[in-house]
């Protein structure tokens, strides 16, 4: 490295080097002006596009629970336009009303979209609990159980084990809903209503 001893040989130094380089250092603090702002921008736009989700959420949710004729499709329309976590709660709330009438493979394939584009570990297991009593009322005991396999999360996993349970009824598995009602139930996770449930459908299987 080159040594000045001279205010001039330091000033003429200075010069040579803005003469050489200056263009890139005004396109280097041009680029840094602009990725800070393109940052904040970025920002905003995302905001704001939150916002007009939310308010579009609402919008086609309460046309759903209005029970307005344009509800399932409104809310169908909002899911395909929103892959995020206002369509996941969109898709959710479409699956509770298909449900609620019955149709279980519309609601199945609402909750199966929901569990691919969900990135959050509590509803992930909220939505496969769902997804694995769907699949049950569709006869789908394999798909259920391997649905069930996915809920570890911590507070989820006796809820799981009781649908488990129910599955396996349903398979005609008396002893294997047996394990299953008794491994929840003497989970530390499990709430006084959920071990309640799982004594009552513990008694049933001894009946």
């Amino acid at each position: 490295m080159e040594v000045y001893t001279t205010e001039n040989e330091q000033v003429d130094a200075i010069r040579n080097f803005f003469k050489e380089n200056g263009k890139a250092i005004v396109v280097g603090i041009v680029i840094g002006f602009g990725a800070l702002f393109g940052w904040r921008y970025w920002q905003s736009h995302q905001t704001e596009n939150m916002a007009r989700a939310s308010m579009s959420y609402q919008q086609a949710s309460e046309s759903l629970t209005g029970g307005k004729a344009d509800g399932v499709s409104r809310m169908e329309a909002f899911i395909k336009e929103n892959q995020n976590s206002y369509g996941v709660l969109a898709a959710m709330q479409l699956a509770q009303h298909q449900v609620d009438k019955k149709d279980f493979a519309g609601a199945e394939k609402q909750l199966s979209w929901a569990a691919a584009q969900n990135k959050d570990q509590n509803l992930a297991a909220l939505i496969d609990l769902r997804l694995a009593r769907v699949q049950l009322q569709e006869k789908k005991y394999d798909e259920a159980q391997k649905t069930l396999d996915r809920v570890t999360a911590k507070g989820w996993v006796a809820m799981a084990d009781e649908v488990r349970g129910d599955v396996l009824v349903a398979k005609g598995d008396q002893q294997g809903a047996r394990n299953a009602y008794s491994k929840g139930l003497a989970s530390s996770e499990a709430s006084q209503s959920l071990q309640a449930l799982l004594k009552m459908k513990l008694n049933n299987l001894s009946s």
